[in-house]
Formats: C-alpha cells, structure tokens, sequence
C-alpha cells in the first residue's frame, strides 16, 4: 500500500544498476514513487526502503533523524543521521546535500549531538547525512580489540584481506549505497553534493572527493589525516585493510593529488588546530602541510587554516562548522 491508500505495483531492479538501490514502490500510471519519497515524513517506523526511524527531533526549525538499515555492502546493520532544513520538501524543493564523514571510534552521534552544524545547515537551506564508521557486530576476530581498527575505524575503504573483506566495505557504502538511499527517501538534491570530515573522516572526505570528483561539488576537512601511508594510523589500517600499505597509495590524499590532480574543485579547506596532539604531539598522525605541498606543486588551490590553541575535539569543530557550512553553500548553491 501506498502512503495515499492506493496499492502499488512493485519495480524491481536487477543487476549492478540495483546496487545499494532502496526498492521503490511506484503508483499507478503517474509514475511517480509512492512511498519512499515520503520516508521523511513518516510516523511509522519502517519504509520501502528498507529504512526503519529510530528518533526525530526538531531543531532549527528543521528536522534531526536517525535511521538503521540493512546494508548490502556491510551486510550489517548500518545507521546513519540526517538533518532535513525547513526548506527540505517545501513546494517540493530539493536541496543541496552535505556528507560528514567521523573519526575513529565515533558514531553518527558525535557529530549530531555536538557540532551544532544544524543551525547553519538550516540558515543556508542544506541537508547533512553523517554516517557510521564502521560496520558494527560483523562477528569477527578482533574487531573490538582496538580502537584505531575494526568496529569505529572502517577508515572509508573497501577491504580485500579475506578476513576483513565480506564487512568492512566502507567505501562503497558511503559513495553508493548510502547516496543512493537518500537520494530516493528524502527531499535531497542528488546533483549537489558536498563532503565534510574530521580526523579519520577528514581523511575519508578528501580521498572519496579526489576519487570521485564527478560526484562531489565540494570538500572541507577537519584535522584530517592527510598522507596516511606515511603515519602509524594509516601504516596499521591499510596493511590491516587492504593487506599492504602500499595499496594504501590509492586512499592517501597525498599521494592521489600528487597522481591525479589537479581537480576541478574551486578551493579545498581545511582547518587545523595547533594544540591538536595528534599533529603537534610526538607523533604527527596528520601531516596536514604535506598535503599543501602536494597541492601547490599540482596547481591545486588549498586552503589550510591553522588555528591557534585549538585541539582535535568537537569544541575545536564546533568553533568552524559554520564557516564550513558556508563554504560548501557558496558553492552548491550556485
């Protein structure tokens, strides 16, 4: 049954087109999807998507969700939240979208619950999708044992050590699966589209952009791990991941710029605080200047703002997500 009443024949798609796709049900001879569209909106907790609501709250006049799915790529459980402007779906306007990519051990709530990223995505009319990190409970070996590997550190790449590999598909759910779920549920602009990360996230937000630059119209970072191949988290992730570290070249933003660039993005930027003990501390876990070197040989406009006294938390991201925001509005918005 449709959300009006009426029933709805069923299209299935078969096939690589089918991937990561939600099964829509359409409505009689309009065409038009009759249920999916609606998920948003919902009171109920499941949708033809797959989708099942585990909260709404309303904030900025707009509307913060979490959502769990059975994902084909994890093939786990995966849970994502999204925050809907009050412009979302108002006379049937679509909006730009932005994509928060977390650091290690975090979940969708780190960000939703302390960034306070909504009151800009409200002001500018923008839609904000944050990810878990991970898949969660796959049932293997170690996955909990650390905290900068397995469940929390997907690291956004698609695993091909054996062990690792039928779950931790992190890449192809947050540039396939997860898109093609919100682009089909929700009042999102599919065109449009920016990414966003911290630390890890950072690291994710950069390498998917250089990847896919077809599919992200902008980037921002937050203290992300920039040449990952050349430090401890990055050397641990991909040996662990991908089964060497040089493998590892393909999701470095270092490396990719240095091989691919330079791209089509207007300005990449990313703030990083001084006091963050992961880049000032005895390790530099980020390498955020070897980034910008990479950059300015490529031709690539970057810009990397060094904050003075600012660490590697929330409160240190929660002091820009504005300028962030904003960064990508100029630019979806066009």
């Amino acid at each position: 049954q449709g959300v009006s009443g009426s029933k709805c024949p069923l299209l299935v798609l078969m096939g690589p087109l089918a991937r990561g796709l939600p099964k829509l049900a359409w409505s009689g001879s309009q065409q038009r999807p009759c249920l999916a569209r609606h998920a948003w909106r919902g009171r109920g907790m499941a949708t033809a998507a797959g989708l099942e609501k585990k909260s709404e709250n309303k904030m900025f006049g707009g509307s913060v969700q979490k959502w769990t799915h059975t994902s084909e790529s994890t093939r786990t459980p995966m849970t994502f939240s999204i925050f809907l402007p009050p412009q979302a779906g108002q006379g049937g306007v679509r909006v730009p979208v932005l994509y928060y990519l977390s650091g290690l051990t975090c979940t969708d709530d780190n960000f939703t619950q302390k960034a306070c990223a909504q009151r800009a995505a409200a002001t500018h009319g923008i839609a904000v999708v944050a990810p878990d990190t991970s898949p969660r409970g796959a049932g293997i070996e170690g996955e909990d044992e650390s905290y900068d590997f397995g469940s929390g550190a997907g690291f956004y790449v698609n695993a091909t050590v054996d062990k690792w590999a039928r779950n931790y598909q992190m890449y192809s759910y947050v540039t396939e699966e997860l898109p093609a779920i919100v682009n089909a549920s929700f009042p999102v602009d599919g065109s449009s589209v920016g990414i966003t990360g911290h630390s890890m996230g950072g690291h994710g937000a950069l390498t998917l952009a250089l990847r896919n630059p077809q599919m992200y119209r902008s980037v921002s970072a937050f203290s992300p791990i920039c040449n990952p191949v050349q430090c401890p988290w990055g050397q641990k992730a991909f040996n662990g991941y991908l089964g060497d570290v040089s493998a590892g070249r393909e999701h470095d933003a270092t490396e990719l710029m240095l091989s691919r660039g330079p791209f089509q993005f207007s300005d990449i930027l990313i703030d990083q605080g001084t006091s963050d003990n992961f880049y000032s501390g005895e390790v530099n876990q980020l390498l955020p200047e070897n980034f910008l070197e990479a950059c300015k040989a490529k031709g690539q406009k970057c810009t990397l703002r060094m904050q003075e006294g600012y660490d590697h938390s929330y409160f240190f991201i929660a002091s820009f997500i504005d300028d962030h925001i904003s960064f990508h509005a100029k630019i979806l918005k066009k």
